[in-house]
């Protein structure tokens, strides 16, 4: 029997206006479950964005659970720093690390939730020996380091596979996907086995990004879909 999806939604402050940074996160507080950073070095991606201060500044004003999405070069350089400042996940990506289990441990024993993330290409045999240990496992649904990419269809197998891994494991385990999620492409990879959507232009490049949040959800859950981000 079909049930209902845990669907979680997390807007990218990537696509917010810098300028106005906190009255733009502040639209879609009451409405998200989660509030997700993307954290560029311009090394590991070919972007800059910002560092733990914009993190910490909006800390004490918002009330939702932070992601932290390293993308970046020697990201155990980083978990303390965002850990300190009260973050709830600290993601990291499998393709930048040669002690991906180590990280993990630095990560819990910061008291904090340990996702990884992979890019389109990384395959999933990678997660193999790990997946127990995560909370969160991050798709990339478009090569990382800029927003309102083109989605990659090609990533909604991988999907699948992973939520698949997950339950033969007995695994309670969040699937996120990043990277061109929109009306469309949402319920594409929630059917897939996904159930946080990392939303950017297609909630702060609209007019009411709290209305934005709440037509993607009525969407997705107005009625069951086959394959759930819950256990069966």
């Amino acid at each position: 029997m079909n049930q209902k999806i845990n669907l979680k939604i997390a807007p990218s402050i990537l696509a917010s206006d810098f300028s106005c940074l906190l009255s733009d996160v502040k639209k879609v507080e009451r409405k998200a479950d989660i509030l997700h950073f993307d954290i560029m070095d311009g090394h590991f991606v070919p972007n800059i964005t910002f560092g733990p201060g914009v993190v910490r500044a909006l800390r004490g004003k918002i009330n939702l659970p932070f992601d932290i999405h390293l993308m970046v070069d020697n990201p155990e350089k980083w978990v303390k720093p965002f850990a300190e400042i009260g973050c709830e996940f600290l993601t990291v990506h499998l393709e930048v690390s040669m002690h991906v289990d180590r990280l993990i441990s630095s990560i819990k024993g910061e008291g904090v939730k340990a996702g990884v993330a992979l890019n389109p290409a990384t395959s999933l045999c990678n997660l193999e020996y790990i997946l127990p240990r995560l909370d969160l496992v991050l798709l990339m649904t478009v090569n990382p380091g800029f927003g309102a990419q083109r989605f990659i269809p090609e990533v909604l197998p991988k999907i699948k596979n992973l939520r698949q891994m997950a339950k033969k494991r007995g695994t309670q385990l969040d699937i996120a996907v990043d990277g061109g999620i929109n009306g469309e492409t949402a319920e594409r990879v929630v059917e897939a086995g996904a159930n946080v959507l990392v939303m950017g232009t297609s909630i702060f490049g609209t007019s009411d990004p709290e209305k934005a949040i709440l037509n993607i959800k009525k969407k997705i859950t107005v009625q069951p879909l086959s394959h759930q981000g819950t256990k069966e």
